[in-house]
């Protein structure tokens, strides 16, 4: 067996992302009776469903924490590392700050794959965080059924440019870094109907870094930042608009989407996932069509940044968007709460 003939995607049962457990199943598991007392300088914690735990340390700068790993989403061993890498870096990026620091997770079938392919899965994550400006200091490995790999990243931000996604406020513009559609076109991967070169852009998509995102932190109109992950555009929406106390209207055609998206989802090509995040929240949503849903509560592996900007902010938001490569307009706005979180138009 060389690494040529292996593809890594035959020894998983999920992909990227969509190996996350739904949100409605994840609420019961982090349920506690257990008391415990408030710790003052943990700023953002589980409590919140952000995408980092922040630790202030008490000299006007506070620590981000976080961790994500999954199982193969591709079949190239240096492109899984890579794109695990990004994925995990990017819960940093989305709460506006700067990585200082990475620790590997390694799960490995050592009986069936070669550690030679575990060691490019660990090269692909170095490359990465190497043009993240980070090292993998150390890291954890087990003897596991299936092929695992991420990080657990440590960043820094001044505590006055953190963005909650539980800050948005009323009457501002949305906007999404990424197009929409890899787990749609992952699924095609698996299902061996995907044309090459779509395989290249949901690649690039995947291991382009949300380093912009320190970067929109730094303009006060950014209220709010997450990053679009496995609960899909409609799921993480969800969670700024309960955590804010507000709802948000999206202009469907005004998505980005990767442009063959509509070519795999007539071939079927829909995620288990999609299914498993309508179920979790697809009562928050407003009337919406089977394929939106498909297009909108798709499971991202390493998605973009979805940011919530102040109207009077906005033209100076799309101006840095610009300013560092990407032509950004708004998807869609927030509202006062409503009966649904989000609607769909």
């Amino acid at each position: 067996m060389t690494n040529e003939t292996i593809k890594l995607t035959q020894y998983s049962h999920g992909a990227g992302c969509g190996c996350k457990i739904s949100p409605a199943i994840l609420d019961k598991i982090i349920q506690s009776t257990v008391s415990y007392s408030k710790d003052a300088k943990l700023l953002v914690g589980n409590d919140s469903k952000d995408d980092a735990a922040v630790y202030d340390l008490g000299n006007g700068t506070a620590l981000i924490s976080t961790t994500d790993f999954f199982m193969p989403i591709v079949d190239n061993p240096y492109d899984f590392g890579r794109i695990a890498a990004a994925n995990a870096i990017s819960d940093i990026y989305a709460m506006g700050g700067t990585p200082i620091l990475s620790i590997a997770i390694l799960g490995w079938p050592v009986n069936i794959l070669p550690a030679e392919v575990a060691q490019q899965v660990i090269e692909g994550a170095r490359a990465i965080c190497s043009e993240a400006g980070i090292a993998i200091a150390g890291g954890h490995s087990i003897d596991s059924p299936e092929p695992i790999f991420g990080l657990a990243v440590n960043g820094l931000v001044d505590i006055n440019k953190l963005k909650e996604n539980s800050k948005a406020t009323s009457k501002c513009k949305l906007y999404l870094t990424k197009a929409l559609g890899v787990g749609v076109i992952s699924t095609a991967q698996k299902s061996g109907v995907l044309q090459p070169e779509d395989a290249e852009i949901i690649l690039k998509s995947m291991t382009t870094l949300n380093k912009v995102g320190a970067t929109f932190a730094q303009l006060d109109g950014v209220v709010a930042m997450t990053d679009v992950t496995g609960f899909g555009l409609l799921g993480h929406l969800s969670e700024i608009c309960e955590g804010s106390n507000i709802s948000a209207i999206i202009e469907y055609d005004k998505v980005p989407i990767i442009p063959t998206l509509h070519f795999y989802l007539d071939k079927g090509c829909i995620p288990g996932g999609t299914n498993r995040n309508w179920d979790s929240y697809g009562h928050k949503i407003g009337e919406i069509t089977e394929r939106q849903r498909n297009v909108l509560a798709d499971p991202q592996t390493s998605g973009g940044l979805l940011v919530v900007v102040e109207d009077g902010f906005s033209k100076e938001f799309e101006k840095l968007a610009k300013d560092n490569g990407l032509e950004l307009s708004p998807i869609g706005w927030t509202t006062d709460r409503g009966d649904k979180l989000v609607e769909v138009i």
